[in-house]
């Protein structure tokens, strides 16, 4: 089973950019599903980018144009562009991976999340 770190969170300010990675190890990323998840305070889990194993995307409407997913499969990797950031994108961000083929189905393997935070 792969075991997925993330990294790249942080603070930063309305407008800047964030790129989180999602590390695998134990396991080929490429041979997963793999979405990028965030969790506010008080709110639900949500589902914001996903990657196919074919490379086929989706996003929610929220970050459509200013989120991208990718996938790096020379160094395992799953990457999440954040521009134009703003105060509603904070959360604590988690990327996930799945063995079937319905991105916006149940994901089977969760990373520890990394925390953004987005101040104006």
């Amino acid at each position: 089973q792969v075991q997925l770190v993330e990294s790249g969170g942080g603070s930063v300010q309305t407008g800047d950019s964030l790129r989180l990675s999602c590390a695998g190890s134990g396991g080929t990323v490429s041979k997963y599903i793999m979405g990028w998840f965030r969790q506010a305070p008080g709110k639900v889990r949500e589902l914001l980018a996903a990657i196919s194993r074919s490379g086929t995307t989706y996003y929610t409407d929220s970050v459509k144009g200013r989120f991208a997913i990718s996938r790096d499969n020379g160094k395992n990797t799953v990457l999440l562009q954040m521009n134009s950031l703003n105060t509603e994108d904070t959360a604590v961000y988690y990327c996930a991976a799945q063995t079937g083929a319905n991105m916006k189905g149940g994901y089977d393997y969760w990373g520890q999340g990394t925390q953004v935070t987005v101040s104006s």
